[in-house]
């Protein structure tokens, strides 16, 4: 069989039962999942984008809401420009998409916050469309399977997407299926670290397995600290906002970090990202 074939007959089975995958799923949570994704594990956005979706249904709904209840709500997932963008799009389509996810890629792109992942995961997981998308996962499972290395590299973009697109069967729902299915296999069987190769559904098509699974020699993406980094700052500046009832005094932020220049940049850079304002009293709070 072939490893498409393989794939589609192993992820109905297997897949994880992720809400933004069910039936019911409408493209605009399929949009809001992928927004939350980025970077972040699934166990700490599964409960957030439940909640979300609960509270904002429709992309006018969110776009009607405050961009304080927005951030609150975004919590702790990290990188809550990500948020603001996510209800900036939600506008655009609120008016000019009459209030329905587009289905087009070049729409989609248009959309604020929107690449061309995001773009391509909405239109295979939202609409079924046969369209490549390409995660780091994916690209691992690709470099394995098909080309015999230990993982990917650096990411070559219309490479690695030609490379998934060879892979895809014909036909919108199939190929959609696969796409969902490389991404669920390099997350949780093709990992970096701990390959689960005896359970692997590809096993045996793998040109890794069968060049004796080689290491991988090639450049790393260095792996980036948290503590004492400036999102750390952030995050604990946003914290006392979101936490606040009101606005609060330059003391309540003041307090929060020991390094007075460090603090004093993370919050300008809070305020330049929209994240923050800073009343004409002197007090802080979250946009309105």
């Amino acid at each position: 069989m072939s490893l498409a074939a393989l794939v589609l007959d192993w992820f109905p089975a297997n897949a994880r039962d992720l809400p933004w995958r069910r039936s019911e799923t409408t493209p605009w949570g399929v949009l809001v999942s992928e927004f939350m994704l980025q970077q972040t594990p699934v166990a700490r956005v599964e409960p957030v984008w439940t909640a979300w979706m609960a509270q904002w249904p429709t992309p006018s709904a969110l776009a009607a809401a405050p961009r304080a209840d927005v951030l609150r709500a975004w919590g702790k997932l990290g990188y809550p420009r990500r948020a603001l963008r996510l209800h900036e799009a939600a506008g655009v389509i609120a008016v000019k998409h009459g209030d329905v996810v587009p289905a087009d890629l070049d729409a989609l792109e248009a959309l604020p916050g929107v690449g061309s992942y995001t773009a391509r995961a909405v239109a295979a997981f939202g609409y079924g469309r046969r369209c490549p998308v390409v995660d780091t996962n994916v690209r691992r499972v690709v470099a394995r399977a098909v080309h015999g290395h230990g993982d990917a590299g650096p990411a070559r973009t219309a490479a690695d997407l030609a490379d998934v697109d060879a892979l895809l069967p014909p036909g919108d729902r199939p190929a959609a299926v696969v796409s969902a299915g490389l991404m669920e296999l390099g997350a949780v069987i093709c990992t970096a670290r701990a390959p689960r190769c005896g359970i692997c559904p590809v096993h045996a098509e793998c040109a890794w397995q069968a060049a004796g699974r080689p290491d991988y020699t090639g450049p790393r993406k260095p792996v980036q600290g948290f503590a004492g980094t400036d999102r750390q700052v952030r995050g604990r500046l946003l914290d006392v906002l979101r936490g606040a009832d009101g606005p609060v005094e330059r003391a309540a932020l003041d307090a929060v970090w020991s390094d007075g220049a460090q603090r004093d940049r993370c919050l300008d850079s809070l305020l330049v990202d929209g994240l923050a304002e800073q009343l004409d009293d002197g007090r802080f709070a979250l946009p309105a």
